[in-house]
């Protein structure tokens, strides 16, 4: 279960068997049914879950029903509401399984018993912080600066799975469109090939 958890990890610091042995302490795993909620809105994010496999999405409903994506995670990727998490304040997203999903989540708690045993995971947590900042200012340029058709290309481009495996009404949300938009932006593609 947690192989693909430090292969991810190892790609940004080594930590030993001991180390390797100490993390786990501090993970449960856990499954989760296709639709079925990691968190719901108006919650507490208690866990910080790592995907060992299948697909998860984060989205708010607005006031008329409408679901817009904020964030996908795949597989070796992280999910949670972090301000919530790392604040106790009550969500504003749901959390949901798109796929059947194995989880490995830790608490709070967990997490910060976690740095102080194992250092190198701090510096771990500090380079996805630093990444995930990166990743949403990034996210903050495309939607104000590009073209609809931009953001499916840039989209596209730089996350091949997300096109694979999440239902394109849910990229549209995502991109900020609607599916029209975005089934006439992929014939126009089409056409230009």
């Amino acid at each position: 279960m947690f192989k693909l958890f430090f292969t991810h990890i190892n790609q940004k610091v080594s930590l030993t068997a001991a180390e390797q042995n100490e993390v786990k302490t501090y993970f449960t795993p856990k499954k989760l049914r296709r639709k079925q909620y990691l968190l719901q809105e108006g919650e507490v994010c208690r866990y910080l879950a790592f995907v060992e496999k299948g697909v998860l999405r984060s989205y708010n409903v607005d006031a008329k029903g409408g679901e817009h994506m904020i964030h996908f995670a795949l597989e070796g990727w992280w999910m949670a509401d972090t301000y919530s998490f790392l604040s106790g304040e009550p969500s504003n997203y749901n959390i949901d399984a798109i796929e059947d999903a194995e989880l490995l989540m830790i608490t709070l708690e967990g997490f910060e018993q976690m740095m102080v045993q194992v250092p190198r995971m701090e510096r771990y947590f500090r380079i996805l912080f630093q990444n995930n900042i990166i990743s949403k200012e990034r996210r903050l340029i495309s939607s104000i600066s590009y073209s609809a058709e931009e953001k499916y290309i840039r989209l596209a481009e730089s996350n091949p799975q997300l096109m694979q495996r999440i239902p394109l009404h849910l990229i549209a949300s995502y991109l900020g469109i609607t599916p029209e938009t975005l089934s006439r932006i992929r014939k126009h593609l089409s056409q230009k090939k």
